[in-house]
């Protein structure tokens, strides 16, 4: 992959800024959206897998 952590670290930066400042736009989305696929790529992809599912298995399980 092209991309090396900074990168991908630089990108997860500006989407946590555009999102507090509540000025996403179509232009920012389409940044986080690379950020998105960037990170589906690293090496965090598995533990970020993991913990979704455990999450969404503890929200069912207090839904029922």
């Amino acid at each position: 992959m092209a991309f090396s952590v900074s990168a991908l670290f630089l990108f997860g930066v500006i989407v946590v800024i555009f999102i507090r400042n509540k000025q996403l736009k179509t232009s920012h989305a389409i940044i986080a959206a690379l950020f998105g696929f960037m990170v589906s790529q690293s090496t965090a992809a598995r533990p970020i897998q993991d913990f979704l599912n455990q999450l969404a298995k503890t929200i069912s399980s207090v839904a029922s």
